[in-house]
């Protein structure tokens, strides 16, 4: 890629800061009200631990705690934030008609603004998100060895393009329907339950979990925080890595797909 071309992209991902920039204090009522249930999951599992006594597959209560704020600050630093009805609303609209003129790439465009917004919902929801790891700090516990941060940041890094390109591909619904909400709620619910928000994906029986294995949903959380936990491990770990650099190049393949399939079809029906 020329630099002429480098720039472009740069230019889209300054004015996606600006613009995203806008909206700091709803990312952090956002992120301030998104503790709440983090507040819930700490009384439920304080109950079950004090009913069972012991540990769960490995957790007690202190690393069940630790794992849920990971899982949390993980999901604020990767999760995208509206981009799905920002991009359908392009499309609804006839935004893209704009940009189909340009010599750039829509998904590289998109992808500028992702970043843009990431670094601005980092920046604004990394301070009540110190407070809580402050709060509890006596159930955190650091890896030793560096080369498990450096595993958990290259899987991280992984999560946040996977949960994009999954992202742009549900937005392409929106060539074909008026309305994604309802698919988008269904491929979230499915991430929220297999992705290790609602409880971690390693307590589930094994042949649970090896099947889990294999579906993208594993990897655009757990995983990163199952490395970080020191939970994956060796030749575990290694596997982990390969499928989820599997699963990533099948969803970039997967939204380079629907769009140039939405395109033919917005195209042919005179948008």
């Amino acid at each position: 890629m020329s630099t002429t071309r480098i720039d472009k992209y740069v230019s889209v991902f300054n004015i996606g800061l600006q613009n995203t920039f806008v909206y700091r204090w709803n990312y952090f009522l956002r992120a301030l009200f998104g503790l709440i249930p983090l507040a819930g999951t700490v009384f439920l599992w304080s109950a079950i631990f004090k009913e069972r006594g012991g540990e769960l597959h490995g957790y007690d209560y202190g690393s069940m705690i630790y794992y849920y704020l990971l899982t949390l600050l993980v999901s604020n630093l990767v999760t995208p934030t509206e981009d799905e009805w920002q991009i359908a609303a392009d499309i609804r609209e006839g935004q893209i008609n704009s940009l189909l003129t340009k010599p750039m790439s829509y998904l590289a465009y998109r992808f500028s603004i992702f970043m843009s917004g990431r670094l601005v919902y980092t920046f604004v929801t990394l301070p009540p998100i110190a407070l809580i790891f402050i709060y509890f700090r006596h159930y955190i516990a650091l890896p030793d060895q560096a080369m498990t941060y450096v595993f958990a940041s290259i899987s991280m890094v992984m999560a946040a393009l996977m949960q994009f390109f999954i992202t742009y591909s549900l937005a392409m619904m929106a060539f074909w329907i008026l309305e994604i909400s309802t698919i988008v709620f269904i491929v979230y619910s499915f991430e929220y339950f297999l992705g290790g928000q609602m409880f971690p994906i390693d307590i589930m029986p094994n042949a649970v979990q090896a099947v889990m294995k294999w579906l993208p949903f594993y990897y655009e959380l757990f995983c990163p925080v199952a490395i970080f936990l020191g939970r994956l491990q060796g030749g575990a770990l290694a596997e982990a890595l390969a499928i989820q650099t599997g699963w990533l190049f099948l969803t970039w393949a997967a939204a380079r797909a629907m769009w140039k399939r939405g395109l033919g079809h917005y195209q042919a029906v005179g948008g």
